[in-house]
C-alpha cells in the first residue's frame, strides 16, 4: 500500500490534496437527486456525504465529502459548488436530523426534501420493540426470583416450556425479529412463536398493529394524498392508544413535526438507500485497509473510485 501511494500513484501530486481532509466537492457529479448522510471514516470521526441517486453506488455517485456534520462547515464546503449548479437540484433525501435538513435547505434552495423512509419506520418499531423489552425485564427479573427462592430450599427451579419449546424471556428474546415483519413473511415458527406471545401478551400484539399500519402507509399510500389521509387515521389510532403504549408519544410527535417531508416520499418514492449502499461500501473499504491510518490517502482512493 505505501510503494502505491509514494511511488505508483499520483497522490502526492494531487490537486486536493492540501484540503481533502476537510473537504472534496466534485461538482460534475451533481444531479437532479441527491442523498445526505454520515459516515465514519476513522477513529469514529462522523463526515458528511453527499451522493447522486442515478449512479447507483459507482463510478460518479460522489458529489461531496466533508469533515464532520456541523452545518456551517458543511454548508461552507458545498457552496463552492456555483449556485446556478445547486439549483438544478430538484430532491434531496436525508434522516431525520435537524442538521442535514439545515444542510439541504442552506444549500439546495430549489430542492425538494424527503425524510427517509426507512429511519421514519424505525422510529416507529423502536416504540414496539421498547415495550417487548420492557415484557422481558419484567419475566427476567421474576425468573430471577424464583431462581433464588428455590435456592433457599436446596432445589433447582426450572422454568415451564410453552408448546414451542421456549421459556418466557426466551419467547420474549425471540420474538424480537417477528416484530419487525408484516404477518405474511413469518415463517411457520415465527408464526408458532407469534400466536403464543400474543396469547401472553394482548397489549403487544395491539402495539404490533399500530407498528404494522404505520408501515402499511409506506407500502399501500398511492399519492400523496392518500397516504396523508391514512396517515390521519394512524395519528387517531395512536392518540387513543397513548395511555397505554407511552413509548408511542415520540414517534407520533416527531412524524406529526415532519409530515410534510415524510410524505414527500410519495412524489417519486425516493429513499436514502443509495448513501446508505455507499455508507456500506465506505465501512467495507476501511475493514479491507484494516482501519485508516491515513484519512487523506483514503479519500483520496475513494474519490478516485467513485468521484
Amino acid at each position: 500500500m505505501r510503494l502505491y501511494r509514494d511511488h505508483l500513484s499520483d497522490f502526492k501530486r494531487w490537486e486536493a490534496r492540501g484540503h481533502a481532509k476537510d473537504w472534496l466537492v466534485f461538482p460534475h457529479n451533481i444531479g437532479e437527486h441527491l442523498s445526505l448522510d454520515e459516515v465514519e471514516v476513522s477513529g469514529g470521526e462522523l463526515y458528511t456525504i453527499l451522493t447522486n441517486k442515478c449512479r447507483h453506488g459507482k463510478q460518479g455517485c460522489l458529489v461531496a465529502v466533508v469533515r464532520g456534520t456541523k452545518v456551517e462547515d458543511v454548508n461552507e464546503a458545498l457552496r463552492k459548488m456555483p449556485l446556478s449548479l445547486r439549483e438544478t437540484v430538484l430532491t434531496i433525501t436525508h434522516d431525520l436530523d435537524d442538521s442535514m435538513a439545515q444542510i439541504a435547505v442552506g444549500c439546495f434552495p430549489s430542492a425538494i426534501r424527503i425524510d427517509d423512509r426507512f429511519h421514519v419506520q424505525k422510529l416507529v418499531s423502536d416504540a414496539l420493540q421498547e415495550i417487548r423489552i420492557a415484557l422481558r425485564k419484567e419475566a427476567i427479573k421474576e425468573h430471577n426470583a424464583k431462581v433464588r427462592e428455590a435456592r433457599e430450599h436446596d432445589s433447582r427451579y426450572h422454568a415451564p416450556r410453552y408448546e414451542n419449546g421456549d421459556t418466557l424471556k426466551e419467547l420474549l428474546a425471540r420474538g424480537r425479529y417477528l416484530l419487525y415483519k408484516p404477518r405474511g413473511k413469518w415463517t411457520d415458527s415465527q408464526r408458532t412463536r407469534a400466536m403464543i406471545l400474543f396469547r401472553e401478551f394482548p397489549q403487544l400484539q395491539e402495539a404490533y398493529e399500530i407498528s404494522m399500519q404505520f408501515r402499511g402507509i409506506y407500502e399501500h399510500g398511492k399519492t400523496k394524498e392518500d397516504a396523508r389521509k391514512k396517515l390521519l387515521e394512524w395519528y387517531e389510532r395512536i392518540e387513543t392508544s397513548l395511555a397505554m403504549f407511552p413509548t408511542f408519544e415520540t414517534p407520533l410527535q416527531t412524524i406529526q413535526l415532519h409530515e410534510e417531508t415524510i410524505l414527500n416520499y410519495f412524489n417519486g418514492r425516493r429513499t436514502n438507500a443509495s448513501a446508505e449502499s455507499f455508507n456500506a461500501k465506505v465501512k467495507n473499504f476501511r475493514t479491507l485497509q484494516r482501519g485508516v491510518s491515513d484519512v487523506t490517502f483514503f479519500l483520496y482512493r475513494l474519490s478516485k473510485i467513485y468521484g
